[in-house]
C-alpha cells in the first residue's frame, strides 16, 4: 500500500511520462479531459464540410490509435478533423458529394506518405529547404482568411446569436482557469445553442426522432479525378504543419521526436491515418494543438491518456441522439465560433513570419508572399488537362513553392 501511496503521489507532482504509473480513475479522468479538449474542432469540420459528424468521430478515435501503432506510442498526440481541407472539401462535397470527395482525401494521404518516403531518404532537412517560413506563413493565413467569407455568411444569418457565441469564446479563453479555459469551442456551442433554444430557432425533431445508439453512416470512396485535383495540394500545408506540431509536441515534453520514432514515421503515420479515415468515409486527419496545450498545462506526458481519449470519441461515434443535436445547431452559432477559429488560423500564418525574422525590405520575398495571398485568397483556378482544376490554396501553394526555387536569393 506504502508503494503505491508513494506513485500516486508522483502522479500529483508530474511530469507524468510513459513509463510512470496512473490510477485507473486518474487515466480517464485525463483521457476524458483531451477527448472534451478536440470535440469542438472534430466535430466543427463535419458541420461546415458536410461529412457526418459520427464518422468523424469514429475515425478520429480510430485514427489516433493507428498512429500510436505506427509510432510505438512514443508520440502523445490525437488526431482530429483537419481545419487546412475545409475550403476543397465544401467545395468538392457541394460539386460531387461526399463519396467522390474522399478519393480526394485518399490521394492526399498518399502523398503525406510519399513524403515520409523523401525525408527519411533526404533526412528532415529536405522539408525546411522545400518549405521555409517565406512559403509556410503565406500559406497558412491563406487557410484561414479563405474561410472568411463562410464564417460570415453563416453569422450573418443571426448576428445577435453569433455575437454572443464569439464574445464567450473570447471570455472564456482570456479569463478561463484550468480546463474551462482549453474548452473555449464547446462552450461557445454550449451558449449559443442554449440562446437560440430561447430565441426559438432551433428545430428539435430531428433529435426526437434519431436513436440513442446507432452505427455511423459509413461511407465508400469514389473514384473521381477532379476531386483530386482539387483536394490533394492541399496536403502541401498541413505536411509542414505537422513537422511544426510534432517538433512543438517535443519541446513541451522534452524528447526529440524529430530521431525518435523519426519524422517520417510521424508523416507517414499521419497520411495512412487520413487513408484510414476516408476508406471510413471520415475527413482528413491531423494532430491536434489543441491537445499539445493540455500536454503542457498538465504535465501529464502518458502517451496512454491519449488512448483513453480516442477509446471516448469511439464510443461518442455510436450516440445517435448526440450527432442528431449537433446537426441542430444553428448557422449562427457555428458563424461565431468560426469567426474566431479561422481568424486563429490565419493569425497563426503571421506569427510564423514574425517569428522568423522575415525580412519584407527584401523583393523576393514580397514577390513570394504576395503571388501566395493573391491567389489563394483570390481563389484562383486553372484547368489542367482534361478538365481537371487546380485553384485555391493548392494553386498557391505549389507556385509559392516553384518561386520560392528559382527565384535568386539575397547575399
Amino acid at each position: 500500500m506504502a508503494i503505491v501511496e508513494k506513485k500516486v503521489i508522483a502522479v500529483e507532482r508530474g511530469p507524468i511520462r510513459a513509463g510512470d504509473y496512473l490510477p485507473l480513475y486518474q487515466l480517464l479522468i485525463l483521457g476524458l479531459q483531451h477527448t472534451f479538449t478536440m470535440f469542438g474542432a472534430t466535430v466543427l469540420v463535419p458541420i461546415l464540410t458536410g461529412f457526418d459528424v459520427g464518422v468523424s468521430l469514429l475515425t478520429a478515435g480510430i485514427s489516433t490509435l493507428w498512429f500510436h501503432f505506427i509510432t510505438k506510442g512514443r508520440v502523445p498526440v490525437f488526431l482530429g478533423s483537419s481545419f487546412a481541407f475545409i475550403a476543397p472539401l465544401a467545395l468538392t462535397v457541394q460539386k460531387y458529394g461526399v463519396a467522390d470527395s474522399l478519393s480526394g482525401i485518399i490521394a492526399a494521404g498518399l502523398l503525406y506518405v510519399i513524403m515520409s518516403f523523401f525525408i527519411y531518404k533526404l533526412g528532415p532537412e529536405f522539408i525546411e529547404k522545400i518549405f521555409p517560413p517565406i512559403v509556410t506563413g503565406p500559406i497558412i493565413m491563406v487557410i484561414g482568411l479563405s474561410l472568411a467569407p463562410v464564417a460570415i455568411q453563416n453569422a450573418s444569418t443571426n448576428w445577435a446569436i453569433a455575437f454572443i457565441v464569439l464574445i464567450t469564446v473570447i471570455i472564456v479563453n482570456i479569463f478561463g482557469k484550468g480546463m474551462i479555459k482549453l474548452i473555449p469551442v464547446i462552450i461557445g456551442l454550449a451558449v449559443g445553442y442554449f440562446v437560440s433554444l430561447l430565441m426559438g430557432v432551433v428545430d428539435l425533431n430531428p433529435i426526437y426522432n434519431a436513436k440513442w445508439f446507432s452505427f455511423p453512416t459509413i461511407t465508400l470512396p469514389k473514384y473521381n479525378p477532379a476531386a483530386i485535383a482539387i483536394i490533394a495540394p492541399a496536403a502541401i500545408a498541413p505536411i509542414v504543419e505537422l513537422v511544426g506540431d510534432i517538433l512543438a509536441i517535443g519541446a513541451t515534453v522534452e524528447e526529440d521526436f524529430i530521431k525518435n520514432p523519426g519524422i517520417h514515421k510521424c508523416m507517414f503515420a499521419d497520411g495512412t491515418s487520413t487513408i484510414i479515415s476516408a476508406f471510413f468515409g471520415g475527413p482528413p486527419k491531423t494532430t491536434y494543438s489543441e491537445n499539445t496545450g493540455v500536454l503542457a498545462l498538465t504535465k501529464v506526458w502518458k502517451p496512454q491518456v491519449m488512448w483513453v481519449a480516442s477509446v471516448f470519441a469511439i464510443i461518442l461515434s455510436f450516440i445517435q441522439k448526440l450527432s442528431a443535436a449537433i446537426s441542430t445547431i444553428p448557422n449562427a452559432v457555428i458563424g461565431g465560433i468560426s469567426i474566431v477559429l479561422f481568424g486563429m488560423i490565419a493569425s497563426i500564418g503571421v506569427r510564423t513570419v514574425v517569428e522568423n525574422d522575415i525580412d519584407f525590405t527584401d523583393s523576393r520575398n514580397l514577390i513570394i508572399a504576395s503571388v501566395i495571398l493573391v491567389l489563394g485568397i483570390g481563389d484562383a483556378v486553372i484547368t489542367i488537362g482534361n478538365g481537371l482544376e487546380l485553384g485555391g490554396m493548392g494553386l498557391a501553394a505549389i507556385v509559392g513553392v516553384i518561386l520560392n526555387q528559382i527565384l535568386p536569393k539575397t547575399k
